[in-house]
């Protein structure tokens, strides 16, 4: 169990992030079978050939597989915490590649402790001076040749949760935010300030962290595995999580569809959302997305909030109850 434990003044602190990064290292968990595909199984059949075609024509790919292990330690310098929630890619691999030769030999031993040794010419990358450009290189092909062709529609659903949980976290504190997270994740009183429970999978693994008022950096993934935790002085102390609705963007219910039709199913699964996030979920214009949704609207099924120059759009309890079956 790790412990993080916080103060009034880490709500403050705190923030959200997307890292496109984070999520093109988790297309490479799936795609290498590091982790399952679960609903992801369409995204990743239909990547396969790429992925296999990449893995041929770039060492680092082989090399950086070779170090995920769910459930252990897995080098941070690989995809470190992003600085903010827009943050392009190639920033985020400027960071990485200035890791110190030191720091990711130091954290690719650790990652590699207790494990079989890699094949030799998977060592054969890893021992390289110019490791960490190898590993930043397999990971700039995969985003350009894989993941960059679907993240506007990722992106969409990570924009669409940042809103969710940073409005709770700003209104209703911890708990709140926290609440359907993860199962792994919860929120303990303590009779003070409180500290979030995370459990992992790692036998007797026991940890107490102090945010010490610097906050914590929330970072949803569409793609990830599960929760993993940065807790290393190297970087901003991290949460990544799955985010909401990412099951929904693949099959929407099929009662559901038939009644409203499955674009606009899938337009109330996918809310809150503005109209400019749908139209990326779905592929669609903008146009034609804002069609559907006054149609939703018109129907009482959603209704609109204006965030700054956006109109952030949600399920009415007509919505809710049409979605729940109730």
């Amino acid at each position: 169990m790790i412990r993080i434990e916080v103060s009034p003044q880490d709500v403050m602190a705190s923030r959200f992030a997307i890292s496109p990064l984070i999520e093109t290292m988790h297309a490479l968990w799936i795609l290498s079978g590091a982790a399952e595909a679960g609903v992801h199984r369409p995204w990743a059949e239909r990547t396969r050939e790429p992925y296999e075609k990449l893995r041929r024509s770039e060492p680092g790919v082989a090399a950086l597989t070779a170090l995920f292990g769910r459930g252990d330690y897995n080098a941070d310098f690989i995809a470190p915490p992003p600085a903010g929630v827009d943050v392009a890619i190639e920033e985020e691999l400027a960071v990485m590649r200035a890791t110190p030769l030191a720091q990711a030999r130091d954290e690719i031993a650790r990652n590699l402790r207790g494990r079989p040794c890699p094949p030799p010419e998977i060592m054969a990358v890893l021992d390289r001076p110019d490791v960490v450009d190898r590993l930043a290189d397999a990971l700039e092909a995969t985003w350009k040749q894989i993941v960059s062709n679907d993240w506007p529609r990722f992106r969409a659903i990570l924009q669409r949760d940042v809103v969710h949980r940073a409005g709770r976290l700003a209104t209703y504190g911890w708990a709140a935010a926290l609440d359907d997270l993860s199962p792994r994740v919860r929120w303990r009183a303590d009779g003070g300030a409180g500290h979030i429970a995370v459990r992992m999978d790692t036998p007797g693994q026991d940890e107490r962290h102090r945010l010490s008022g610097r906050g914590l950096l929330f970072v949803p993934t569409v793609l990830g595995p599960g929760v993993a935790a940065y807790l290393e002085d190297a970087w901003p102390y991290a949460l990544v999580y799955p985010a909401r609705g990412v099951a929904a963007q693949y099959l929407p219910p099929r009662g559901l569809a038939r009644l409203i039709g499955g674009t606009r199913a899938t337009i109330l699964l996918q809310t809150p959302a503005t109209t400019s996030q749908l139209a990326a979920l779905l592929g669609l214009s903008v146009g034609g997305t804002g069609d559907h949704v006054a149609a939703l609207r018109e129907a009482g099924l959603i209704t609109g909030t204006r965030v700054g120059r956006s109109v952030l759009y949600h399920r009415t309890p007509l919505g809710d109850a049409l979605v729940n079956g109730g």
